[in-house]
């Protein structure tokens, strides 16, 4: 398998959980994380001093390329450390196969390698 390189550390923008606002005062409402909707909500409006919101700013990044066929794996086959493959939505289980092969051939880690294998195997 490709080994990501090590020389940059992945640094996480929070560590801590998004807590559920007013979690703290009921035990009825459960911490796990839920959008607030009310028309008042100070947290949705993102008041200072208010719980903060979960939001796509936080994530981490991923080095991701959309594969469409197996040609397109050869132009990881140099970068296969940085990056790894993702098989695009509308690919055939056919086709998946021979992407999924050529990957382990050329040492290419592919994030979604048993998406449809999975679903065919249990008919």
């Amino acid at each position: 398998m490709a080994v990501p390189l090590l020389d940059k550390k992945i640094v996480k923008k929070r560590v801590k959980k998004f807590k559920r606002h007013q979690s703290d005062r009921w035990v009825s409402v459960k911490t796990n994380w839920r959008r607030p909707k009310g028309i008042d909500s100070p947290v949705r409006r993102k008041f200072k001093g208010c719980t903060l919101m979960s939001n796509i700013g936080y994530g981490t990044k991923r080095h991701k390329f959309v594969v469409h066929n197996v040609k397109e794996l050869e132009v990881l086959m140099m970068h296969n450390r940085i990056y790894c493959a993702e098989i695009a939505h509308n690919i055939s289980i056919k086709k998946r196969k021979d992407i999924v092969e050529r990957a382990a051939q050329l040492d290419i880690v592919v994030t979604n390698k048993l998406a449809r294998l999975r679903s065919q195997e249990d008919e």
